[in-house]
């Protein structure tokens, strides 16, 4: 019996190497956790976490110019599963959207033939997931759905379009950077195109503005001299010829951590606009010495901007805070002059060369705090930020404020004695933007201050640059099983050996063995090889030729020829003999040479006149076991002529025997046994040698005249009683030397390169390689099984070939990547649940949709246990064992610390769902959770007696560290979004430069019921003249449309005499949702402004605009928790409802009173909620669960429950009381 067996399955693979410059932008960090890279037209899924290739897709011709990932912002059920879907288009137009796990083409979509420029999934719709947006060369925008390939609609610009990005704060709108400058499109639709061209704007360049021509004295430097250059950079004329950069705008994206604000980006400074005002607010310029900006990545967590410089280095800036520093508290508070980035880390740099140049960066986009930049060799930097406390105040001493840590773990603020991840994500490591007059300047207690720092935690490399030499170890056998394991050895042009493990696909060993080009390799065993290098010729046509003996085992590397192999001809070929024992080097222009391989002798060098080698092959026959049979029968023979006693003779023949067996198998270990081994050669006519060889003895054999019907012979290989010329013309000669019959076939491909036999004993496949690309034979039938050609199935130049397992081919191409293939040579893709990788993955996208449902309730809540276990065995759960491994490999793949705090029983419900959200990367449970936790205990807090405060806060601590964070937009609290505003307009004021610029000012100003401020001259215009008529006006102020007015003003005159509630209203009457959503949040009482957001959530509601999602994070925010449970149970998102109203119930804030008619009126809703979470839980199989969630639905749950209990007593365990169950739940917290 076999103690232990080796997995030599092997799966289709390509292993890649440098990059195309059209796979420059090519990257993508998707919600579900995994990197996609092109690597000229293959397409790389890489773990992050583990630093492995998981997934390679190949189906496209041209090289890849983009891909993208699918949006996770939808709810996640049975019927809309977690899936891995990936968009790729190429540069000949082609746009693929892929199931990566399957690693088949979804669809295929195909507008023009010219390189798509950039595209991205829609997100806002909550009816349709399959959108997908992409601007075909030179000046076409298209929608296309993604799941079927058909073309929604298709718009054409003036302008060649370069790339677009969308606002996220307003789906309509769209920023389209052209050649010329920005389009801004405002009506962007899914339903149909842009009515019209857009708002056209034009760039002029930061060094040509009219700034410029101040005199140099009057100049300030640093980042003012830079702000100063900027004054005004969007105008609505063309600039002159020599204003205008076509080129030198790098990037335009919208802040996504900010509403109104987007990013540009140049080659030496960073714009940050904003696009109410048209203007420059803030610059992040490169001192003269440093190094420019390829690109930048702007944050949402937190206002922070990822840079990526020529030098490979990516540093973190973050925006300042508006609220002085402690030092400073005693000044007199000043107008903000400019938005400042700080820098807070940055990482090291990489030597940047001709071919090694830093392409991209990509950023985690669930974390924010993981970074992976792609280099043009290959390599994938994974670089994760670190905070560290500090206890000193050493941001003093440089200069910058202080970052401090938030107070609140997931949502939630920490108990004492609460395990957390401090480095779990960016708005983990850092506290939110501080804001002049709402915030304190002084840290809150449990805050400590921290620095941020990189830290390389993964490097994936790739294959240098082409040519390639391939060479499979030897292959598996019934002797060698034990130790077997699957090595390439890749031979490369700068000298080294690459060595991989085919069955996880990584890098064994990298041994640097030679100072040149390596041309072939050949293995003496499973833990050794041979490789030869040739040197550049000299003047006279000879090299320095390097052949090398390289032992894995040890790395020990030494020249095999000795001080033999300067200034002589190149070496053509080196060829192993069958058992290993002799080697035959073959020169270009010099006799070949044969060596012993085991003792390292030279055993003959042949004459001058021997001929001109251009093919040679060693046969696999071989005297070895005659020869040992012969051995041992001459040894137990002389042990049998011993003079020893009869008595004694057969207990010592047997003895002497056994030791005579273990003598020979030491002995043919230490290659002392010399078997005869046979090679044949062919000369420049066609002319087959044979040659003997055995121990010292090499002797000449028959010598077969050429075939008429070939010409010069290229490449022979033997195998069996079967053997196969390959010539320059693109023949084949198959002999059977059994039979002594030959058949020459005509391939029509060329010269024939190389040919080699499958392994396996009477595996009888063939492959041969061309210069067009590479086939295989079955010599028993002589026909062809599968062919491969440049220009017709693939797009690359097979460089070397070789067998990998009896049916499996290896190929080496000049796009720079060894593939491994199926026999019929196919796409190298292949099912990613089949692979089998060192290092488990966590990716619950991997399960079956109803086995990550499962794992996503098991993570969520177990109420029937006291303590939250981590191994699925010890929960009723009914379902195939192979699906339950499956589910627990994922959580043996989770770490320790993710482990411990989900496992400790302070961790309350909300900060679990939020924590599970961040996990699965689930994009729309994570908005839902941060909303929702933020405002359950805001509205729990604000029920509280006023004394009542939590413990170790005081009440004035408690609402500065309560409210969200200013990337939530409307969903922050009035007061903090009003001070941030009013903060936002006063550095417009500062920034205006113009006559439009002042009125704009004013205009927000007046919005923001600062009136009664001396705030510009334009204020004592129609506005404040108006003022003379304000009591005529408030007796007739609902008339003022039939002034004909616009909008605006009439919204502005409203808001002068307080009315800002019609206001609102005659915005929401002409479709200004958004506005009027803006003007409650900074200008109405709590009460009026509820009633303006709950008509916003409506009309989101509607099927015109079919946001409920978003709707429901608007009523979040207005505490109506009660209709928010009823939307998401309306919606059939049970467990999100079940889990949202079990919260609101542990808070105490689903219940405004004690009055018993509010009591009644929510019982229905947790009746149904709990019911349909409960047969949600039974239809994944979890029958615990379902139980519980049944009981505690009361009345609405009791035939759920009784058949349940039926299920249960057929032989499962009997279900627990209602009493224990509400014990168990009322455990949860």
């Amino acid at each position: 019996m076999i103690p232990y067996t080796v997995n030599i399955k092997l799966a289709a693979r390509t292993l890649t190497g440098t990059l195309n410059l059209q796979n420059k932008t090519a990257v993508d960090w998707g919600w579900q956790g995994l990197i996609a890279q092109g690597c000229h037209s293959s397409i790389l899924i890489i773990d992050p976490k583990t630093a492995q290739t998981i997934q390679v897709l190949e189906r496209h011709k041209a090289s890849v110019v983009k891909v993208k990932w699918s949006r996770e912002n939808y709810h996640h059920s049975l019927s809309s599963p977690y899936s891995l879907r990936l968009a790729s288009a190429d540069a000949a137009g082609k746009i693929i959207v892929w199931d990566v796990v399957s690693g088949m083409a979804h669809c295929e979509i195909q507008e023009h033939t010219k390189p798509i420029q950039d595209m991205d999934w829609l997100w806002t719709q909550d009816a349709s997931l399959d959108l997908l947006l992409a601007v075909h060369p030179p000046n076409y925008i298209v929608l296309w759905n993604g799941d079927t390939g058909t073309k929604l609609w298709k718009k054409s610009y003036a302008e060649n379009i370069l790339s677009f990005s969308f606002d996220l704060f307003e789906p309509s709108n769209l920023a389209l950077l052209t050649s010329e400058g920005i389009v801004f499109i405002t009506d962007f639709s899914h339903s149909k195109p842009p009515g019209s061209g857009g708002k056209k704007v034009y760039i002029a360049s930061p060094h040509s503005s009219p700034a410029h021509s101040k005199p140099a004295a009057a100049q300030p430097t640093g980042a003012k001299k830079a702000l100063n250059k900027v004054k005004v950079l969007i105008t609505n004329e063309k600039p002159t010829a020599e204003a205008v950069t076509l080129n030198d705008c790098l990037q335009l994206s919208y802040l996504p951590s900010k509403r109104n604000h987007m990013l540009l980006l140049y080659p030496r400074e960073i714009l940050i606009l904003d696009l109410e005002l048209s203007q420059t607010v803030g610059v992040v310029a490169i001192e003269r010495s440093g190094v420019p900006f390829i690109q930048v990545i702007p944050c949402a967590q937190r206002d922070a901007l990822y840079c990526l410089h020529e030098n490979g280095c990516i540093t973190l800036r973050v925006c300042r805070s508006t609220t002085p520093s402690p030092n400073e508290t005693g000044k007199t508070e000043q107008n903000v002059q400019e938005l400042v980035y700080d820098l807070r880390s940055q990482c090291d740099a990489i030597r940047v060369t001709k071919t090694v140049r830093p392409y991209r960066v990509v950023i985690c986009p669930v974390n924010e705090n993981n970074a992976a930049l792609i280099v043009s060799d290959g390599r994938v930097m994974l670089w994760e930020l670190k905070a560290h406390a500090s206890k000193s105040s050493s941001g003093l001493s440089s200069g910058l404020p202080p970052l401090y840590s938030p107070v609140n773990f997931c949502g939630t603020p920490l108990l004492q004695n609460q395990k957390c991840i401090p480095d779990l994500s960016l708005n983990t490591m850092i506290g939110h933007s501080l804001i002049s007059g709402v915030d304190s300047p002084r840290p809150l207690a449990g805050q400590q201050e921290v620095h941020l720092k990189f830290l390389l935690t993964g490097l994936l490399s790739g294959l240098p640059l082409p040519p390639f030499s391939l060479r499979m170890c030897p292959p598996l056998t019934t002797k060698n099983i034990n130790h077997y394991q699957p090595l390439l050895a890749v031979g490369t042009s700068n000298g080294s050996v690459l060595v991989y493990n085919l069955t996880s696909g990584l890098l064994h060993k990298e041994l640097s063995v030679h100072s040149c080009e390596v041309r072939g390799i050949e293995w003496v065993s499973l833990t050794s090889f041979l490789s030869f290098a040739t040197s550049v010729p000299n003047n006279l046509g000879l090299v320095r030729n390097e052949l090398q003996h390289v032992d894995l085992r040890t790395g020990r590397c030494f020249a095999f020829r000795g001080e033999r192999g300067n200034d002589e001809p190149a070496i053509e070929m080196i060829k192993v003999s069958h058992l290993k024992q002799y080697l035959v080097v073959v020169f270009r222009d010099k006799p070949l040479e044969l060596w012993d391989v085991r003792t390292g002798t030279l055993l003959r060098e042949m004459a001058k006149n021997f001929p001109t080698v251009t093919a040679l092959e060693w046969s696999p026959s071989h005297n070895l076991k005659s020869l040992k049979k012969k051995q041992l029968a001459a040894r137990e023979a002389m042990a049998r002529q011993t003079t020893l006693a009869d008595a004694e003779q057969s207990s010592v023949e047997s003895s002497v025997i056994s030791l005579l067996q273990d003598a020979e198998s030491k002995s043919e270990m230490s290659q002392g046994i010399s078997a005869r081994e046979h090679f044949v050669f062919t000369d420049t006519d066609g002319q087959v040698y044979h040659i003997t060889v055995e121990g010292n003895t090499v002797k000449d054999g028959a010598r077969i005249p050429p075939d008429g019907s070939m010409g010069s012979i290229a490449c022979i290989t033997w195998k069996g009683d079967t053997l196969v010329l390959g010539d320059v013309d693109g023949n084949l000669n198959f002999w059977d030397l059994k039979a002594r019959l030959s058949r020459a076939v005509p391939t029509h491909r060329g010269w024939v390169k190389k040919i080699r036999f499958a392994p396996g004993k009477g595996n009888q496949k063939l492959l041969v390689m061309y210069t067009d690309g590479a086939e295989v034979w079955d010599t028993k039938e002589v026909q062809m099984v599968s062919s491969i050609r440049v220009g017709r199935n693939v797009n690359y130049r097979i460089l070397d070939i070789d067998w990998c397992t009896s049916d499996k081919v290896v190929l080496a191409s000049d796009d720079g990547c060894v593939r491994v293939l199926e026999m019929a040579m196919k796409s190298a893709s292949y099912r990613m649940d089949e692979q089998d990788l060192t290092d488990p993955v966590w990716c619950p996208y991997l399960l079956l949709p109803r086995a990550a449902l499962t794992l996503k309730a098991f993570l969520l809540l177990q109420p029937w246990s006291d303590t939250l276990t981590m191994d699925i065995t010890h929960v009723d759960y009914k379902e195939k064992d192979e699906i339950k491994g499956l589910i627990q490999e994922q959580l043996n793949s989770l770490s320790n610390d993710i482990k411990s705090v989900l496992q400790d029983p302070n961790l309350n419900l909300l900060q679990r769902c939020l924590l599970v959200s961040r996990l699965f990367g689930d994009e729309s449970d994570l908005q839902f959770w941060t909303v929702a936790a933020h405002y359950v205990q805001s509205f729990a807090q604000s029920c509280q007696p006023s004394g009542s405060v939590p413990e170790g806060q005081t009440p004035a601590e408690v609402p500065q560290s309560s409210h969200l964070d200013i990337c939530h937009d409307i969903l922050c609290e009035s007061s903090f979004f009003q001070r941030f505003q009013l903060e936002r307009v006063r550095l417009q004021e500062v920034k205006r430069s113009s006559y439009e610029h002042t009125k704009k000012c004013a205009d927000q100003l007046l919005l923001l019921g600062q009136h009664t401020l001396q705030i510009f001259p334009y204020c004592t215009s129609v506005k404040l003249c108006f003022g003379v008529y304000v009591s005529l006006y408030q007796a007739a102020h609902k008339l003022f449309a039939g002034l004909h007015l616009c909008l605006l003003e009439g919204v502005q005159l409203l808001c002068l005499i307080d009315k800002a509630a019609d206001a609102c209203r005659y915005l929401q009457t002409y479709g200004e949702w958004n506005r009027a959503a803006w003007l409650a949040k900074v200008r109405l009482s709590p009460a009026e402004s509820s009633d303006v957001l709950k008509r916003w959530a409506e009309h989101l509601c509607s099927p015109q605009v079919n946001q409920k999602s978003k709707a429901i994070l608007v009523l979040l925010s207005l505490g109506c928790f009660h209709k928010v449970g009823e939307m998401l149970h309306s919606m059939r998102y049970f467990d999100r409802a079940a889990l949202f109203i079990e919260a609101c119930l542990k808070y105490g804030v689903m219940e405004t009173n004690d009055d018993i008619n509010i009591l009644l009126m929510h019982i229905p809703l947790i009746g149904a909620a709990f019911v349909d979470y409960a047969k949600l839980l039974r239809s994944i199989g979890l029958q615990q669960g379902a139980v519980l969630w049944a009981s505690r639905a009361g009345e609405a749950g009791k035939e759920l429950l009784d058949e349940l209990c039926q299920t249960e007593s057929m032989g499962l365990e009997p279900s627990p009381t209602e009493e224990e169950v509400d014990n168990s739940l009322g455990n949860v917290e």
